[in-house]
């Protein structure tokens, strides 16, 4: 199972074979370190520990956890592996951007952008009430419940937070590798602003 975790740079566009310009969004996969291999002798299921980018203010259980690989991470994921672990991994050995090739279909899950406090207009894509006729319902919501059974049903579409989920985007292309500056390019937009983390894996 391929997978980095990674932090977003921004967006740009290539060049195809067909010569036509394609979106992409390059990813900055500084080399990630493998923190812990779990399997399923020790933890019941077989699974990597990813580290990355030091945190320098690692508490004692910390400096502990991460001894063995000689890293202390600052953000850590797990990923879980279906087939058995390569021979040549092993707690403390790193990941680059050369895990992936050019072509390959990956996952990318990251934190979309927060919108703060949003209408059901922004945040659920509702219509606009009419402006002509009398009508006075531009924004509203609209009827939100009848007189039974006396309370708002579970998931009802109303106004509130918008964004700051975790989203993930499937089957994207990778268009680039620079392995001189540790840079994955994947055609298409990214879930999640600048500087955010972004987590990339091979598509199942």
């Amino acid at each position: 199972m391929k997978a980095l975790i990674t932090r977003k740079v921004g967006m740009t566009s290539v060049i195809n074979d067909d010569g036509a310009a394609v979106a992409v969004t390059l990813l900055s996969a500084t080399p990630n370190t493998v923190t812990q291999i779990k399997t399923d002798e020790t933890d019941g299921y077989k699974a990597l520990a990813l580290g990355y980018e030091e945190d320098k203010k690692a508490g004692k259980a910390a400096q502990g956890h991460f001894k063995a690989s000689g890293s202390h991470a600052k953000i850590v994921r797990e990923v879980r592996i279906i087939d058995d672990l390569p021979e040549d991994l092993s707690v403390g050995s790193k990941l680059s951007a050369d895990v992936f090739s050019v072509g390959d279909v990956v996952d990318v899950t990251g934190t979309s952008k927060g919108k703060g406090f949003a209408g059901t207009i922004k945040r659920h894509n509702f219509h606009r009430g009419r402006k002509t006729h009398g009508g006075r319902s531009y924004r509203r919501p609209g009827s939100i419940g009848s007189m039974y059974p006396q309370h708002i049903l579970k998931g009802k579409k109303m106004a509130g937070h918008m964004g700051v989920d975790r989203v993930t985007t499937k089957r994207l292309k990778v268009a680039l590798i620079d392995t001189d500056l540790n840079v994955i390019g994947v055609v298409g937009a990214v879930p999640g602003p600048r500087k955010g983390i972004v987590m990339i894996r091979e598509a199942k």
